[in-house]
């Protein structure tokens, strides 16, 4: 029996990934799949967008942290652009191989630039930053780095943060494990995608962190398919 009370400390096969580029391409477009038809990706977007209602710019600048290839950043790029927001993208990932995916993909978002940096130590105070956003992100570190992420990155914010990552549930890990059968062709991707599950958070999890990031209200939401879309907008 998989135990759901407590947050795996298992690591994915993704923080160690020693494959090819091709191959991870692969895994990604896997994980991909499931965000484009579970709907996660409009989680972020609809939140992002809110938050740039809080103040009128000519510009924004948003920070995405571990961007992997950058899918979501372009669909930012795309939306934006139907809506006539000037946008300033950067993607801060550690992995060269999924920046250099990214790169090859962004050729035509020259609002999109992407950096190679560990999001817990790298410094941007050079960048003026309205939006941090993370996805599926935040449940590859531990309790402790969860705290030091959200305090570093809302303090960077002007406007605030979006962080959209899973439930830990049983219902959503055996619900994966079936849908992974039909729609996910790489085995790190279902092995990861489970651990995911195993490693993310209830909702008590969150509001524990919440307590401990000040300057900020706290809005926490649980949204179909098994997230929690967590917004901190600055006070």
């Amino acid at each position: 029996m998989v135990d759901f009370t407590q947050r795996s400390t298992e690591i994915e096969i993704m923080d160690t990934y020693s494959g090819t580029t091709k191959e991870l391409d692969t895994i990604l477009q896997d994980i991909n799949r499931v965000n484009r038809l579970l709907g996660g990706y409009n989680i972020t977007l609809n939140a992002v967008f809110e938050l740039l209602t809080l103040e009128y710019k000519e510009s924004y600048t948003i920070l995405d942290m571990g961007c992997a290839e950058g899918t979501m950043l372009r669909k930012l790029a795309i939306e934006a652009r139907k809506r006539n927001i000037p946008l300033k993208l950067i993607g801060v990932d550690l992995n060269r191989q999924g920046l250099e995916l990214a790169t090859f993909y962004s050729t035509e978002y020259p609002e999109i630039t992407y950096l190679e940096a560990d999001i817990l130590t790298a410094d941007f105070s050079q960048y003026t930053i309205d939006v941090v956003m993370t996805t599926l992100t935040l449940h590859h570190f531990t309790d402790k780095g969860v705290v030091q992420f959200v305090n570093q990155f809302n303090s960077l914010a002007s406007l605030g943060v979006v962080i959209n990552d899973l439930e830990r549930s049983p219902i959503a890990y055996y619900l994966f494990k079936a849908f992974s059968f039909f729609f996910i062709r790489t085995e790190i991707a279902k092995k990861d995608g489970l651990l995911s599950i195993q490693r993310a958070f209830k909702k008590k999890d969150v509001v524990g962190y919440a307590a401990q990031v000040k300057n900020a209200s706290h809005q926490i939401e649980w949204k179909w398919a098994f997230r929690y879309v967590w917004v901190l907008k600055k006070k």
